[in-house]
């Protein structure tokens, strides 16, 4: 057994042992406005739920480990006093993870991430609308854990408004826990699903995924790709070109006759087997190889 002396070892290695052990972690997708109300949408793997009378849930979003900054949720919390704390279940777990990439101030996570944007009641934040349970809070108190890359910030919200999906409620009104199909996060890529075990889901890219309001109108409306496929498929930082597409798919077996004579539905059909094995490259050359 090794044994680790915090104050001996670097911020980063220390986070990832941190969040490697301890796990898995429920996710907070909270949703806050700056001062201007321009919506920003982010998840956070530090939450959990600390009261019922009153109802408090904690989340913590960390100051940024590389430079000590701080993220937009933290500044948007401490300026209205208000979030809205969205869960994250299987169907959006994609689309989750591509909300979190870097994008500038002002950017609408939720245009990015193809994510509905519903009006709360009580607070100004907007809901997602398709997270199965959604949260309106109010910021009782915000306490800093230190001043140093990497320290948390407890951010204390009370919940004003619950709303729940009646689709996730058992004959009984109570949240059937196979209906809300709840993921949480664990070390490096990984995740968990609460009903079935864990799957991987690579980090946004660390330039800029396009977003899915960058996606073909076709595929954007597809009626075969799911969320998540979308998500996956606008975390790309360009769509490849026609002839490099082409190229690559004329390497791969007999799929360009096949491609050749399929119409939109089949080529999406296609290309989702694609992503369904988590092959990305091949469903997106598919796609633009038509």
């Amino acid at each position: 057994m090794i044994t680790i002396d915090p104050s001996q070892v670097a911020t980063g290695k220390l986070h990832g042992f941190l969040l490697g052990a301890v796990g898995p972690r429920p996710i907070a997708f909270a949703s806050t406005v700056d001062n201007d109300g321009n919506p920003n949408l982010s998840p956070f793997s530090f939450f959990n739920v600390f009261s019922a009378n009153p109802p408090i849930l904690i989340f913590s979003p960390a100051r940024r480990v590389r430079n000590n900054t701080t993220k937009h949720t933290l500044e948007n919390a401490e300026f209205t006093k208000e979030v809205v704390i969205n869960i994250v279940n299987y169907d959006i777990v994609q689309q989750m993870s591509l909300s979190s990439t870097e994008y500038p101030e002002g950017v609408n996570e939720f245009v990015k991430s193809g994510l509905t944007m519903v009006a709360s009641e009580k607070v100004k934040p907007f809901r997602v609308g398709e997270s199965p349970v959604q949260f309106e809070c109010k910021v009782n108190e915000i306490i800093p854990m230190g001043k140093e890359g990497g320290a948390g910030n407890l951010v204390i919200c009370e919940v004003v408004l619950m709303h729940i999906n009646e689709d996730i409620l058992d004959q009984d009104g109570r949240i059937d826990q196979e209906k809300i199909d709840q993921v949480a996060r664990m070390g490096g890529n990984w995740y968990t699903r609460a009903k079935e075990g864990m799957f991987e889901v690579p980090k946004p890219l660390s330039t800029m995924g396009i977003g899915v309001d960058a996606l073909p109108e076709a595929i954007r409306n597809s009626t075969i790709f799911t969320g998540n496929d979308l998500g996956k498929l606008a975390n790309v930082e360009q769509i490849p070109n026609k002839t490099e597409a082409v190229a690559i798919v004329n390497k791969i077996g007999d799929i360009m006759d096949k491609i050749q004579q399929a119409n939109q539905i089949e080529i999406h059909k296609f290309a989702k087997q694609y992503l369904d094995k988590d092959d990305t490259d091949t469903a997106w050359n598919i796609l633009a190889a038509k």
